[in-house]
């Protein structure tokens, strides 16, 4: 499984990619937003210097509901570095944009997908990959793992090439249960994947170890 960072947070890009386990990072207008980036010279340069950061594939998200407009901004966004993913909304022109630049070889991540039928939409439009929102379906008492495993099955019924994405990711258990499920990527806040890194186990062995030693030593 793929780890990516939800975040547009240099810092935090950073931490993760410290850690030696990043494959890539997604972003979005909200979270551009929340780090102050406004204006779209000041947003182009952000998703360059977070390339420069990491070495996988960054999903950059265009703002335009057009197909016109789509495929106009993915194209700059796309120019601006090897690793830029176009990152297209799960409507009409959407599916009609991520057929346009796959036939391209422009790599594609289609967002807000919240049904198989929408998932299947992107796999035969050659999307790179499909971004389920588990999360945002768990808020309105919907199981959105079982929309991972839903995808997962019809993806290998026809051998789709579009890497599952699970998005929205709140905690740590949610990326256990997506990778038990079979998500090729996952995408979380910081905290969802440091959690991995605990259990009180392990402290109270380290600590046992730690005053062994001071014992012999």
């Amino acid at each position: 499984m793929k780890f990516f960072i939800d975040t547009a947070n240099l810092a935090q890009i950073k931490e993760a990619e410290d850690l030696g386990i990043l494959d890539g990072v997604t972003t979005n207008p909200s979270l551009m937003a929340k780090e102050g980036i406004t204006g779209t010279d000041n947003i182009l340069k952000h998703y360059v210097d977070i390339c420069n950061l990491v070495s996988g594939d960054v999903s950059a998200e265009v703002i335009a509901t057009d197909f016109e407009g789509m495929v106009r901004e993915g194209e700059a966004l796309a120019e601006l570095h090897e690793q830029i993913v176009v990152k297209l909304p799960m409507i009409k022109d959407g599916i009609k944009a991520c057929k346009y630049f796959s036939d391209r070889g422009i790599k594609t991540n289609v967002t807000l997908v919240f049904s198989p039928g929408q998932a299947l939409l992107a796999a035969k439009a050659g999307a790179t990959y499909v971004s389920p929102f588990i999360g945002r379906l768990d808020d309105i008492s919907t199981d959105g793992l079982n929309l991972i495993a839903e995808i997962r099955h019809i993806y290998d019924n026809y051998a789709f090439d579009t890497q599952i994405l699970a998005a929205s990711v709140r905690h740590t258990m949610h990326v256990i249960d997506c990778a038990k499920l079979g998500a090729d990527v996952m995408t979380g806040p910081l905290s969802s994947i440091e959690g991995l890194l605990k259990h009180p186990l392990t402290d109270i062995g380290l600590a046992k170890f730690l005053e062994d030693y001071k014992k012999g030593n």
